[in-house]
């Protein structure tokens, strides 16, 4: 029961997107169609679980130990650019047309402060390595979830008469906010 109101809170309720506001820049530029961010929320959400994984090993099997806890914000950085560049490698690999989509964005993973955020939110907390896990796929579903509500909307506003003013990102942001204030419901859930 732990494991699935932790992975539900990490969904809804503490959506690093609506609630922490971390990863805004991925969210709003690859949100405008939503197979690039449905691409871009699996790409997260698996850099993210393995973050968590990785994250938990180093912390817990080196830096804890060896009373190294202040090298905790470079080792992470360390591993989340190397987890990007081999996800940017394979996605390259294998699907030549997803790395085009993604474009520029594909590399910002690695300066994304969401998944930081699962690291160090992770290492405070001080979560086993089974919540860990859960935490890291929690979360990475929660930013796919968000981004691809967000890419629903935006190509609906595409056909709308929306006021010039507030075309782009002014509707972009009015519309992220009124989305972290309906997640903002979830909260009194658990």
């Amino acid at each position: 029961m732990e494991f699935i109101l932790l992975f539900i809170s990490a969904v809804l309720i503490n959506n690093y997107i609506l609630h922490y506001f971390l990863g805004i820049c991925p969210f709003l530029g690859v949100s405008k169609k939503i197979d690039s961010a449905v691409s871009m929320g699996l790409a997260v959400t698996f850099v993210m679980t393995i973050t968590a994984v990785f994250t938990w090993m180093i912390n817990h099997w080196i830096l804890i130990p060896y009373n190294l806890d202040y090298l905790q914000i470079v080792s992470f950085i360390l591993v989340i650019a190397s987890l990007v560049q081999l996800v940017e490698m394979f996605i390259r690999k294998i699907s030549p047309p997803l790395y085009q989509a993604l474009g520029i964005y594909l590399p910002l993973i690695t300066t994304n402060c969401a998944i930081m955020g699962l690291a160090l939110l992770s290492a405070m907390n001080n979560y086993s390595f089974a919540k860990a896990v859960v935490f890291g796929v929690g979360s990475g579903l929660g930013f796919t979830l968000a981004i691809v509500l967000m890419a629903g909307i935006r190509e609906q506003l595409d056909l709308a008469d929306v006021p010039e003013p507030l075309k782009g990102a002014g509707i972009a942001l009015i519309v992220a906010g009124i989305m972290a204030l309906a997640f903002l419901g979830f909260s009194g859930m658990i």
